[in-house]
């Protein structure tokens, strides 16, 4: 890795400022930060011509659906894989591969994606919220036991951001008492735990191709599996309840209950092309991202996510760290963004309480939620429904896209510069309000 053209001394003295300033303004005029999303060329081109031309545009009569499946099986060292609509209708597969229904109760974190919650209220089943690990950004797999119910059924990890956190824990914890572990790896291609694939360690893994993502289709999804029996089901229930063998005992083939949740030929064969690229850009923002917080770490107020000892590959689908106004003069975190993009850097400030959504109340307050669950339950969900650590992460999270890991490391270098020239402003910033 390149030494730093400044020492933390530097970095945070009038000199080290000075010089970012300059680069900012360079920076400004000549390029972005990271590589436009998505990357392609002819190669993703004459994939999807050849889809075009073939005339075989869905998965019933094509090939390209098949073919990603049995390689990102292999990429994965999983023994099924079912390619699905997007990321969002691999998790709902998999609730109804695992049969979560009405008067069930699933485990979630409550810093992750809404669709992470919305597949569990699509099946009027409970979501039960356990408290998040600030440090690393994780569900705090320590609480899942005071979380437990003799009506839970399933808990949802997710590997947010591509990294993971617990994931033994987790899996002791499902196998001893008799419950389905779902990952959802959504942002977590190639991520690993102790060396094999996150995705493959729980019941069921499922995947997102959405156009923001590590491997991109612009939407997609997969589950994976070792179990034949939920892989059949879900590949059942994405396909209309066809059963994936018919046979003289399955009639017409309709074997359960299901949607239309089928990935197209066209997305398979973008996907089969992005594959192509998936292990070198993963290799570059694992260095870019050990660059960065190299650097980051040096500067007071900014404190990388602590990756789990057990987390052999992150993903780094997201770059986070928590961000404390005490070491910048007190300028809030909106300010430090604000502060952040003037000078050519972009972050975001990331997720928000989960639990406390207001359309959650709403749902829970149905009449259909009432007649399943009684009031008695739902008022004492909603007086348990507390994550005190997930609230101050909401608070101070900072994120930064994995587009922005695809850069050289001097880009870097600029981003560290970046926010040691607010840190040095912050004072000012406060002052004019």
């Amino acid at each position: 890795m390149r030494r730093l053209p400044f020492s933390r001394r530097s970095l945070l003295a009038g000199a080290g400022v000075a010089m970012a300033a300059r680069r900012a303004r360079a920076w400004n005029r000549e390029q972005k930060i990271g590589k436009d999303w998505p990357i392609y060329d002819r190669t993703e081109e004459d994939a999807l011509l050849g889809v075009l031309r073939s005339g075989k545009w869905g998965r019933i009569d094509g090939s390209r659906v098949v073919e990603f499946e049995r390689q990102y099986r292999e990429l994965l060292q999983v023994q099924h894989c079912v390619a699905t609509a997007n990321g969002t209708s691999a998790l709902i597969a998999a609730m109804n591969a695992i049969d979560i229904g009405p008067g069930d109760e699933v485990l979630l974190p409550p810093y992750t994606f809404v669709a992470t919650l919305n597949v569990i209220l699509l099946q009027h089943a409970l979501p039960v919220f356990v408290d998040s690990d600030r440090a690393t950004f994780q569900m705090d797999v320590r609480k899942l036991e005071a979380r437990t119910t003799p009506q839970t059924r399933a808990v949802i990890q997710v590997h947010l951001g591509g990294a993971t956190a617990g994931l033994d824990e987790s899996l002791k914890f499902t196998k001893a008492r008799g419950l389905k572990l779902i990952e959802d790896a959504c942002q977590a291609h190639l991520g690993e735990w102790k060396g094999k694939k996150v995705g493959t360690l729980g019941d069921c893994g499922t995947f997102s191709f959405q156009a923001s993502k590590n491997l991109n289709s612009g939407e997609g999804g997969a589950l994976v599996t070792n179990d034949e029996g939920l892989y059949d089901r879900a590949y059942a229930f994405q396909g209309n309840g066809r059963a994936r063998k018919v046979t003289s005992a399955t009639l017409s083939g309709w074997v359960m209950n299901g949607a239309n949740l089928r990935l197209t030929e066209f997305q398979g064969a973008l996907l089969l092309a992005q594959m192509t690229r998936l292990e070198g850009q993963s290799r570059t923002r694992e260095t870019n991202a050990a660059a960065l917080s190299k650097m980051l770490k040096q500067i007071p107020g900014i404190t990388p996510q602590v990756i789990d000892p057990g987390c052999t590959r992150n993903a780094w689908h997201l770059y986070m760290f928590r961000y404390d106004p005490a070491g910048f003069a007190g300028l809030p975190r909106a300010g430090f963004l604000k502060a952040l993009r003037e000078e050519g850097v972009s972050g975001m400030g990331g997720y928000t309480p989960l639990n406390k959504e207001p359309f959650l109340k709403e749902v829970l307050s149905s009449r259909h939620y009432r007649k399943i669950y009684g009031d008695a339950k739902l008022r004492q969900w909603h007086e348990q429904n507390q994550c005190p650590e997930n609230d101050k992460l909401c608070a101070e999270a900072v994120w930064f896209t994995q587009d922005m890991l695809l850069g050289e490391a001097k880009e870097m270098e600029f981003i560290a510069e970046a926010v040691a020239k607010v840190q040095k402003k912050a004072p000012e910033l406060v002052k004019r309000g």
